[in-house]
């Protein structure tokens, strides 16, 4: 593992999209969204991905300059559409476009058409729990996992966030409809490490160990994550009339789309009796007899706000594949690595 500080390592992401042919702009907005993840413990969805991403601009599935464009607003409801645009810079147009219409609703939703890999989407709803407001984030995508009872790609992994915002810090929840997310795979072969039996499946339906042999994932639980992941694409693509699935597994071009959330807490009653009840809640929870093994009982997000704080003074640590390939696209690209890598 190579330790890099969180600032350096932000700013060596942001030269590296810059030189990629990412906008400024994006360049920012994503490198945030990156390292984000990686000072939570997410190395899935970190920097990582930048190789990837560069990548996709070169193939023209990555539009660095376009621009977030809102088509349609009725009441409570935006649509926009964001031209394929880097996924952070649009999810972050699409959820303050939620908070702006949910400041004169109560509720905001914006969906967002045609964004590229947004990240870690919990960062999107946590942008609404620091307005003091609910977040509810969703994502879909071309079929990267299983349908139950199936043994090839038939659903997205399609990730939904809920941020609850509190007196602390938010209790956010953030998980993709796979037993764990394409990103896991990726930084197992970085780490050059196996990977859990049931995390995913070879190319002949049986349970795959070696990073290299996986053809796809697996549902969470079986039906209920791919249940779940079908009701995401729904709302997500086909109510917005820009289908992913269907497209994909006719031949067609896979999108992909973000819908966004605010939810006004004010709006429901006394904001402090909230606050007040969502502290004897989480009091209650964490009281709770403990079962064998268990130090502690841990709220959603409460280990990455941890690991997020510890490392902020500590650096973050990139697994030995990541550092190679950063370092490989650094050289072509002529940008100067941050000390220590």
């Amino acid at each position: 593992m190579t330790l890099v500080s969180a600032t350096d390592l932000e700013d060596f992401a942001v030269q590296l999209l810059q030189a990629g042919g990412f906008a400024a702009e994006h360049a920012m907005d994503t490198a945030k969204v990156l390292v984000w993840a990686d000072a939570r413990g997410t190395a899935s969805h970190g920097v990582l991905r930048i190789p990837r991403y560069v990548e996709m601009v070169k193939e023209g599935r990555i539009d660095p300059g376009a621009t977030f464009e809102v088509e349609r607003c009725d009441g409570a409801i935006a649509v926009a559409e964001a031209g394929n645009m880097p996924g952070a810079s649009a999810m972050l147009a699409g959820t303050e476009k939620a908070l702006d219409v949910a400041d004169s609703f109560g509720v905001g939703w914006c969906s967002v058409k045609n964004i590229t890999h947004a990240g870690a989407v919990g960062y999107y709803a946590m942008q609404a729990a620091k307005r003091g407001m609910i977040g509810i984030v969703m994502s879909a995508s071309g079929p990267l996992m299983a349908y139950h009872g199936a043994r090839v790609s038939g659903l997205s992994t399609n990730p939904i966030s809920i941020a609850v915002p509190t007196t602390a810090d938010p209790i956010l929840l953030d998980m993709s409809t796979s037993t764990v997310a394409l990103g896991k795979i990726m930084h197992a072969r970085d780490a050059g490490q196996d990977i859990p039996q049931g995390w995913a499946i070879d190319q002949d339906g049986h349970p795959a160990t070696d990073p290299a042999t996986v053809k796809t994932l697996t549902p969470l639980a079986g039906p209920k994550g791919s249940g779940l992941s079908l009701m995401i694409e729904i709302l997500a693509s086909v109510m917005v009339g820009n289908p992913v699935i269907s497209e994909a597994l006719s031949g067609g071009k896979a999108a992909m789309n973000g819908i966004a959330l605010a939810v006004d807490v004010k709006r429901f009653g006394d904001p402090d009796q909230f606050a007040q009840q969502i502290l004897d809640l989480v009091r209650v929870l964490k009281a709770l007899p403990k079962a064998i093994g268990t130090e502690e009982i841990l709220l959603p997000g409460e280990r990455g706000f941890r690991l997020a704080a510890e490392r902020s003074h500590s650096g973050i640590p990139l697994a030995a594949g990541t550092t190679a390939r950063l370092t490989d696209l650094a050289t072509r690209l002529n940008v100067t690595k941050p000390k220590g890598m």
